[in-house]
């Protein structure tokens, strides 16, 4: 095509952009003002040709999330069950709580802890303090070695996790009991951290059998979780102290599972109506 000296040419094409923005035909054919283009008739056997076609804007619907993501509330302290309005004793089998398991080795805390938790009509999760210090495997710090820095950084990073994993557990509507070997007096390993990883609303009860039941269920253990029968007797009688602590004890010697399992129900219904100082 022949252009006029000095006449304007049009702007390059860019392909998938069309003309230059602000340029217009007009631009090159002064004084014409040209409509729009004669749309030519169909052929014979297609139909008419339509507006054509402009940038679609339309929204679509988000594609389904197909990871299975599902937003979880965050943990934060247990706060205290909230005792019934009426004056009928609550109960714990339908009251989402968490309960610490207090005693020493060979009491049945963990069977107990296991069945209690597997026969709730709430969801219920077992945290065994035990469990979770020996996911360490590589560099385990065993406290039957000798209680040293490393055993006590291990202890301490593993109630946290425990407290961690139960707050995250009440926050999404499961209870939770945990159960650990806490010692009366001892600061550092006592009651305190527990109150603080997990919150004030723990419901701590103690399981203490007598010495000659523990050394008896002590003697059916394997593996690390077995301990000489004077480390038996040393904790058991450090135990002993939670005796006028104010803390709910219950005397399993004579006790099965599934019985100790109850007298732990009403242990907690108790507790959930009036709450322990502790």
């Amino acid at each position: 095509m022949q252009h006029a000296v000095g006449s304007p040419l049009p702007p390059p094409h860019q392909p998938g952009h069309g003309p230059a923005a602000g340029w217009s035909p007009a631009a090159h054919h002064p004084g014409q003002h040209p409509g729009p283009a004669p749309v030519p008739p169909p052929a014979p056997g297609f139909p008419a040709p339509g507006p054509p076609a402009g940038p679609q804007h339309a929204s679509m619907p988000p594609p389904p999330d197909t990871t299975g993501h599902v937003a979880l509330p965050p943990g934060g302290p247990v706060a205290m069950p909230s005792p019934p309005q009426a004056p009928a004793v609550p109960d714990p089998a339908g009251t989402s709580i968490a309960v610490l398991l207090i005693g020493p080795a060979g009491a049945g805390k963990t069977s107990v802890a296991k069945h209690w938790a597997d026969h709730r009509r709430v969801p219920t999760a077992h945290i065994s303090l035990d469990d979770v210090r020996e996911w360490v495997r590589s560099g385990f710090a065993d406290p039957q070695s000798g209680w040293n820095d490393n055993s006590e950084a291990q202890y301490r990073l593993a109630r946290r996790t425990c407290g961690f994993a139960a707050r995250n557990f009440l926050a999404n509507g499961i209870s939770c009991i945990l159960d650990d070997a806490v010692f009366p007096d001892r600061p550092v390993v006592g009651l305190g951290g527990w109150k603080r990883h997990v919150g004030p609303g723990l419901l701590p009860v103690v399981l203490l059998p007598g010495l000659d039941i523990v050394l008896e269920r002590n003697a059916e253990r394997t593996g690390n979780r077995r301990l000489g029968d004077e480390e038996v007797a040393r904790i058991h009688g450090r135990m002993a102290g939670w005796y006028g602590s104010g803390l709910p004890i219950i005397d399993n010697s004579q006790l099965d599972i599934p019985e100790t399992a109850r007298v732990l129900d009403d242990v907690l219904a108790r507790a959930i109506a009036s709450p322990p100082q502790w």
